[in-house]
C-alpha cells in the first residue's frame, strides 16, 4: 500500500512539475507578447472570469486553425505544448488582427454556454446549441474553441471564479482549510453542472490554480512535506465534490417527489422496515427503529460533520509530522 501511495504521489508531483513549467512558459510568452512589459492587457475572455480585453476575441483562425504561426513550435492551433484552452485561459493566444471588432467573442461563447448549463444542465451544452443561442452558425464557434471539451474547460474556469482572499496572517491551518472547503462547496452548489464536467487533468487554468494555491498556503506551517500537503488538498477537495454530488442528487429526488424532505425520508424508512428482514439485517433494523432516518438532516450539518472528521485526521498527521509515504 505504501509503495502504491508513493507511486501516486510521484505521478502527481510530475504532473505538478509539468504544469509549473507550462506556467513559466505562459508568463514568458505573455511578457514577450506585451513588448517586454509585464503589464498585460488582461487574461483571455471568460477564462479570466469574464475580464475585458481578451486577446482571443476575434483571433484569426482561432484554436482550431492556428496554422503556421506557432510561436513556441508546438502543434497547430496551440502555439506551444499547452492545450489551446489553457492558452486561452492564461491570455497567451495571438492578439486580434487589426480591423473592426467582431460581434462574436470568446466571452460571449463561454457566457452563453454557462447560461445554458445553469438553466438546463451540462448535457444541454453542445456547439450547435450554443451557436443557436448566439444566433450564429456552428462553424463560426470553431474559430474560438476547437471542441466541446475545450469549451468545458473555459466554462469551468469562468463559473469557478477567483478563490476567497487569503486569511489574515497567523490564522490556524485548520480554520483556513475549512474556510477554503466551504467556499468551494458554495461554488459547486451555485453551479451544480460543474459537478458533471469530466476531469481533464490537474488544475491548469488561472482560477483553478489560484484555488489550489489557497489550499497549499493554508497548510503552510504545518510541518507536513509537500507530498503530504498535496495529498491533504486532494482529500479535502475530493470530499467537497463528493458531498456536493450526493446532496445535489438527493435534492433532485426530493424535488421530483413534490413532497417535503421529511416526508421523503420517513417514507423511505417505512418502506425499508417492511422489506429488511431483522434477522438478515440486524444492524440496519436497529438504525431504522432508532428513528434517525425519519428526520431529514440539514445538508450543511452533514458536510460540517464530515469535514470536521477529515480535519481531525489531518490534525493527527500534523501532530506526528507525517509524510505522504
Amino acid at each position: 500500500m505504501r509503495a502504491a501511495r508513493a507511486v501516486r504521489v510521484v505521478r502527481v508531483v510530475r504532473a505538478v512539475r509539468v504544469l509549473r513549467d507550462g506556467v513559466h512558459e505562459v508568463r514568458r510568452r505573455k511578457v514577450m507578447a506585451d513588448g517586454g512589459s509585464d503589464r498585460g492587457d488582461g487574461r483571455a475572455g471568460a477564462g479570466a472570469a469574464g475580464r475585458p480585453g481578451s486577446r482571443v476575441d476575434g483571433e484569426p483562425g482561432g484554436p482550431a486553425g492556428g496554422g503556421a504561426d506557432s510561436r513556441a513550435g508546438g502543434p497547430a492551433g496551440g502555439g506551444s505544448f499547452l492545450p489551446p484552452a489553457i492558452e486561452a485561459a492564461w491570455g497567451v493566444r495571438e492578439r486580434p488582427a487589426k480591423g473592426p471588432r467582431p460581434s462574436l467573442t470568446l466571452d460571449r461563447i463561454v457566457g452563453a454556454a454557462v447560461s445554458l448549463a445553469s438553466a438546463e444542465g451540462l448535457d444541454a451544452v453542445s456547439m450547435g446549441r450554443v451557436a443557436k443561442e448566439l444566433g450564429v452558425s456552428t462553424m463560426s464557434l470553431y474559430r474560438y474553441v476547437s471542441a466541446k471539451s475545450e469549451l468545458y474547460v473555459l466554462m469551468q474556469e469562468a463559473a469557478t471564479g477567483a478563490p476567497p482572499e487569503l486569511p489574515p496572517p497567523g490564522t490556524d491551518w485548520r480554520e483556513a482549510l475549512a474556510a477554503w472547503a466551504w467556499a468551494m462547496r458554495e461554488v459547486y452548489h451555485r453551479n451544480l453542472w460543474l459537478l458533471r464536467v469530466p476531469v481533464a487533468g490537474p488544475p491548469a487554468t488561472p482560477n483553478m490554480v489560484a484555488w489550489w494555491e489557497r489550499a497549499l498556503v493554508a497548510l503552510e506551517g504545518t510541518g507536513l512535506d509537500d507530498g503530504a500537503v498535496l495529498s491533504v488538498t486532494l482529500l479535502v477537495s475530493g470530499y467537497v465534490k463528493n458531498e456536493a454530488v450526493l446532496t445535489a442528487d438527493l435534492a433532485a429526488v426530493v424535488a421530483a417527489s413534490d413532497d417535503p424532505p421529511e416526508e421523503v425520508m420517513a417514507r423511505y424508512a417505512r418502506t425499508l422496515r417492511r422489506l429488511a428482514d431483522p434477522e438478515e439485517y440486524p444492524a440496519v433494523t436497529r438504525v431504522l427503529h432508532s428513528g434517525v432516518l425519519d428526520v431529514a438532516d440539514e445538508p450543511e450539518d452533514e458536510f460540517r460533520f464530515g469535514l470536521d472528521r477529515i480535519l481531525d485526521g489531518v490534525a493527527v498527521l500534523v501532530a506526528g509530522g507525517g509524510t505522504a509515504t
